[in-house]
């Protein structure tokens, strides 16, 4: 088992360095970024956090699939996974829907398009040439001139029955919100395992599970009534 932080959407970006130090020097294996609307965004965060660190991985959990072209997150992804190989770990969401509709970019499908998203980010990552037709994804012929030698394993934020079987299908991961009891990661471990065997999939599945942390029930109650605000998660 790994341990580790994630940097919450409150902080000003300003100390995600800080951060990110202080992580590592705790000895802890990963730090993860939120990409909230509309707070900072978590690709510029995560090369910062990156190069203010040596050892520790990081996460990015995670980017709204349908805020960035499949080809623009690639692009994004593959420049921090090429000059710190080993050590990225994107991730991809649905998005909240309020925040989703309110920048009028709210999909037909929101499984399609995860779905379809996650695939081409990592077919691409794999420095594959691809075309896709799709319900939300559209690509013609798109390959990076400099796909990553070390190829960072793509999560999915989710949480319903669908979206954890697509994440078993498509993605090399999952994470799971705050709020997730050990009933419920139970529960959705097997939804991937389900989506896994539809896709003949044998290789590793990382399962990444946020959990609040605070000194007395005092301090974490209000971090829960956000969460339950917020509809459990992002993605």
């Amino acid at each position: 088992m790994r341990l580790g932080a994630m940097l919450r959407r409150e902080v000003p970006p300003e100390h995600t360095a800080a951060y990110a130090r202080g992580v590592e020097a705790l000895g802890l294996d990963e730090l993860w970024l939120v990409e909230d609307c509309f707070y900072a965004g978590a690709v510029a965060a995560g090369g910062v956090a990156l190069a203010s660190t040596e050892r520790i991985e990081v996460g990015l959990g995670v980017l709204p699939a349908v805020f960035r072209n499949p080809a623009a997150t690639a692009l994004e992804v593959a420049a921090l996974a090429r000059m710190f190989p080993g050590r990225l770990r994107p991730g991809l969401g649905h998005g909240v829907t309020e925040w989703v509709q309110q920048i009028g970019a709210f999909p037909a499908s929101q499984l399609a398009a995860l779905e379809e998203t996650t695939a081409a980010l990592r077919a691409l990552l794999r420095g594959e040439r691809v075309t896709v037709d799709g319900r939300h994804v559209l690509l013609d012929d798109v390959v990076l001139a400099f796909p990553p030698p070390v190829v960072p394993p793509v999560a999915t934020g989710v949480r319903g029955p669908r979206s954890l079987r697509v994440s078993g299908r498509v993605a090399d991961g999952t994470v799971l919100t705050e709020l997730s009891v050990p009933s419920y990661v139970r529960w959705a471990r097997e939804r991937i395992d389900e989506g896994r065997a539809e896709a003949g999939r044998t290789d590793p599945h990382h399962l990444t599970v946020y959990a609040y942390a605070a000194p007395d029930r005092a301090s974490l109650l209000p971090l829960v009534a956000d969460g339950l605000r917020d509809g459990g998660a992002s993605g």
